[in-house]
């Protein structure tokens, strides 16, 4: 809580304008010496780890750091990708100095007293659901009673299931796998009823299915929360605050309809939101640090957050997750940007 306040007052200080010295930040100053931003990104691995439960959001994460680096640096070319089976190793790197940020992690407060690190909004709401063959006729999770449901034994997956269906009194047939292959040819061969793990590996796992793909589909319903944040090395709220605000200024463009495509003609636009988002009339830029035209270099580089989303994550990429919580607040869901002005 202690560190949320300071943040938040260190946030207040950047927009007037002003702040101490001691918050000069020294990881901006770092990646323009070096010229590049490093990023943690998780590489989707040919044998599922136990210690990451999310999907492939390599392409997600990449996107976002080269919106940070060119809102920080001038350059999406200037991200650069360390490359890692988990996000235990991921909060490794940025504790040793050799990333600056992780652009998708869960947050965890016993992580981040062991590694030393911070978290930001959220860039994506996960959570744990079901992928089910569309044969069994289910359309919710009461119409899994009787049935084997398959997930990875002694993970939050398999105790957030059997307390889901204790609570909810569906008498599942729990069916605990060791292998995720192995996990998913039960599910194809019809052996399983439904597999449960967060929807994005839910999504991944459905990918590979190639040919048999329309015969599965993930139910809308989820049964755990878990949004993933940035992550970055603690005590530095100017770097923290770039971070914020170009996932701030992604999301704000698509409310406002700006897109990559159409970037540059809005900067005629007379509507305050976006000349305050595109013209640095609020003056963030200089609160932050940052070069003039920082949020119109984050657009460029990764498009709004829904065009970020739907390339890499959506109805455009191979997971074909649908919006839901990460649609825009406007459409029922939980994505906001922080007001710029």
């Amino acid at each position: 809580m202690r560190s949320f306040i300071a943040t938040s007052f260190a946030g207040l200080l950047f927009a007037l304008g002003w702040y101490p010295a001691a918050y000069a930040s020294g990881t901006l100053d770092t990646i323009r010496a070096r010229g590049t931003l490093v990023c943690a990104v998780i590489t989707e691995e040919a044998d599922y780890t136990k210690d990451d439960a999310h999907g492939p959001l390599t392409a997600f994460a990449a996107d976002l750091c080269k919106a940070v680096a060119a809102a920080a640096l001038g350059d999406a070319g200037k991200a650069r990708f360390l490359s890692l089976p988990d996000e235990q190793h991921g909060l490794k790197a940025l504790q040793a100095g050799k990333a600056e940020l992780m652009p998708a992690a869960t947050p965890d407060m016993r992580m981040s007293a062991i590694y030393g690190v911070a978290f930001g909004p959220p860039v994506f709401f996960d959570g744990q659901g079901f992928l089910i063959s569309r044969d069994q006729g289910v359309a919710a999770l009461t119409g899994l009673a009787g049935k084997p449901v398959c997930y990875i034994g002694n993970t939050e997956a398999d105790t957030m299931l059997v307390a889901t269906a204790q609570m909810r009194n569906i008498k599942i047939l729990p069916f605990p796998f060791e292998e995720l292959g192995e996990m998913e040819a039960a599910l194809v061969s019809g052996h399983c009823a439904a597999m449960t793990a967060d929807i994005s590996l839910l999504a991944g796992a459905r990918a590979a299915f190639h040919s048999r793909i329309g015969n599965f589909e993930i139910l809308p319903e989820t049964i755990t929360f878990d949004p993933l944040t940035p992550a970055y090395p603690q005590g530095d709220p100017q770097w923290a605050a770039i971070v914020g605000w170009t996932l701030y200024a992604l999301i704000q463009a698509e409310a406002s309809g700006v897109t990559q495509a159409n970037v540059d003609a809005m900067l005629e636009s007379e509507e305050p939101v976006v000349r305050r988002l595109l013209d640095d009339s609020s003056g963030l830029a200089r609160a932050l640090g940052l070069d003039a035209g920082w949020a119109v270099r984050a657009i460029k580089a990764a498009g709004n957050y829904g065009e970020l989303f739907d390339r890499t994550l959506g109805k455009s990429s191979p997971l074909n997750l649908p919006r839901g919580k990460n649609a825009l607040w406007t459409q029922g869901g939980l994505m906001y940007p922080m007001p710029i002005r």
